[in-house]
């Protein structure tokens, strides 16, 4: 059975969509059949691997997944592309147990052949991304290290709950991941310090750096490991690949 992974923070701009792209990639380099589902409406897991949004999202359609997925750039990562589509979403997003079961379902059968799945969502705390929580095993929490990074933290952290807790939903909590660190900032390292001396353990290591090259690689339609492959993002996320094989 595939490890289902759900990379999730109800905040934009933490390097959520970088992070599901870029460890996706390092997993795949690491020789692991690697699905990415992109289930964010803004679609940019899917445009950041050189790819076009569909125009019909393959899940809610319950299109069969070997029908549906695409392959990469880099070998052993395939994707399945989002859907800007309204209907698509509002699909998706459906407040309806049965549904999410039957997501999960759907999800888990057509990964039969991946040993990994990372589901990228919408930065919000709605049904989608409840929807995707249900559908995982666990979730991957990337935050900023900026001032607000503690702020809404908690609310995240009780919408997992509530998914931990719902009957038959096997989530756990993955870890915390810092993103857009920079050393020479004190606030970088006020906040790292107070993450981590609140969360413990969970929070992940590895630190993802402030790097131009995790910005530029999407528009080239790659992952930084082969957009920069000596850079200090690359270095970050397969050093961070490492951490999650780890704690398989």
């Amino acid at each position: 059975m595939a490890r289902v992974i759900c990379i999730a923070n109800q905040k934009g701009g933490v390097g959520k969509t970088t992070t599901a792209i870029n460890l996706a990639a390092c997993l795949a380099r690491a020789g692991l059949q690697t699905l990415l589902v992109d289930l964010d409406p803004q679609c940019n897991a899917t445009s950041g691997l050189g790819h076009q949004p569909v125009v019909e999202h393959p899940l809610p359609a319950g299109v069969p997944l070997h029908h549906a997925v695409r392959e990469t750039g880099v070998s052993g990562l395939f994707l399945l592309p989002g859907s800007r589509r309204f209907r698509d979403v509002e699909a998706l997003a459906r407040d309806d147990g049965r549904y999410a079961a039957q997501l999960r379902s759907h999800l888990e059968s057509g990964a039969a052949g991946f040993d990994l799945v990372l589901i990228d969502c919408p930065p919000s705390i709605g049904r989608l991304t409840r929807t995707a929580l249900a559908a995982s095993q666990e979730v991957l929490m990337p935050i900023q290290c900026e001032y607000f990074a503690m702020e809404g933290l908690a609310q995240m952290i009780e919408v997992i709950r509530q998914v931990i807790e719902e009957r038959e939903h096997r989530l756990q909590f993955g870890g915390i991941l810092l993103t857009m660190h920079d050393p020479a900032l004190e606030l970088t390292w006020e906040v790292e310090a107070e993450v981590r001396e609140f969360f413990g353990e969970i929070v992940y290591a590895t630190v993802i750096p402030r790097d131009v090259a995790c910005a530029e690689a999407p528009s080239h339609g790659k992952p930084v490991i082969d957009y920069a492959p000596r850079s200090r993002g690359t270095r970050a996320y397969v050093e961070l690949c490492m951490e999650v094989l780890e704690r398989d």
